[in-house]
């Protein structure tokens, strides 16, 4: 089972854990053009290649010139680059500009030429004769055809491709509402589609080191929280871990190996010495929480409020210097 996914699927309405047992592959998007860059992308990745799950990336081609589309792409491959998608899809169902083969041409190229690896392209079936692509030059082509459209297959693409977008209306669990569900038509295995990410991701399962945690620190969902010190979900008492999955700069701590856990902001566990326990003040370091420093320091947020009058205790500033006694 393969799924596409977007910010049009948003994690509070995700069930991750359920969701990752239901599917093989997720294709998630990075961007809409250039300038719409899809709100939750890097959480889609983060969660679902915790969990052991494959993911992909693509983007929906607008660009207007052949310089235009090689600016899609570079903003595509940076903006994706980190999470090592095992494929790039383009999307391609706009006419953007008039030669949308040479455009298209250009993106490609463009992506390959940055080290993407394994690119296919996505082709509306209504435009695929009238857009003329290459699809030759592409590793992997991917087509939407949904005859009735209720969430079964009952169809096949007037095409050739690799892998079949057949409805989307599809169910499963995890998810409230409705998802595209794709299928593979041709002749590749699942494999071609998975093989870099998966085998790395069950390599660094299979062999994962073990981290101290030498003072409490905050506990978040996803490595961007983690990094930007919000939405704390609770706390990662003082012990030792495994490592399940590292993630710009961020890592994610596990009791049960194997099993993903909770996303830490490794610049938050420094055993205080002596001469900070004893200090009055503190001067606030990127990615601190009042919680944390509370915690550190053995008081409470109410305390720290009182103390600094602080308006909103969920915003505090680096290089903020607060009274902690």
């Amino acid at each position: 089972m393969i799924i596409d996914i977007s910010h049009h699927q948003a994690p509070k309405d995700i069930d991750y854990d359920k969701l990752a047992k239901e599917v093989d592959l997720v294709i998630i998007r990075t961007q809409y053009g250039s300038r719409l860059i899809d709100r939750h992308y890097k959480t889609h990745h983060e969660q679902f290649q915790s969990r052991g799950v494959p993911t992909a990336a693509y983007a929906w081609v607008r660009g207007v010139s052949i310089s235009d589309m090689e600016k899609e792409a570079t903003d595509f491959y940076n903006r994706t680059k980190s999470f090592k998608p095992t494929f790039w899809f383009l999307d391609v169902e706009e006419k953007s500009m008039a030669n949308m083969r040479a455009g298209v041409d250009a993106y490609l190229q463009k992506l390959r030429a940055l080290g993407a690896e394994h690119v296919g392209v996505y082709i509306g079936h209504h435009v695929y004769k009238k857009f003329n692509i290459d699809t030759s030059a592409f590793d992997a082509v991917w087509i939407p055809h949904y005859g009735r459209n209720d969430g079964t297959l009952n169809s096949k693409p007037k095409f050739p491709c690799d892998i079949h977008q057949y409805t989307d209306r599809g169910r499963l669990a995890g998810y409230r509402s409705y998802l595209d569900l794709n299928r593979l038509i041709d002749k590749r295995k699942l494999s071609f589609f998975t093989k870099n990410n998966k085998q790395e991701m069950q390599t660094n399962m299979h062999e994962q080191s073990t981290y101290q945690v030498v003072t409490n620190v905050g506990a978040y969902l996803t490595a961007d929280d983690a990094r930007k010190g919000r939405k704390r979900k609770g706390t990662v008492s003082k012990g030792t871990y495994y490592i399940f999955n590292e993630s710009a700069g961020m890592i994610n701590l596990t009791r049960s190996k194997g099993k993903p856990g909770s996303w830490i902001n490794p610049a938050q566990n420094q055993r205080p010495t002596t001469q900070d326990a004893n200090q009055s003040f503190y001067r606030v370091k990127k990615g601190d929480t009042l919680a944390y420093i509370a915690q550190t320091y053995g008081t409470s947020v109410a305390r720290l409020v009182k103390l600094n009058q602080i308006k909103n205790p969920d915003y505090i500033q680096a290089g903020q210097r607060l009274r902690i006694k």
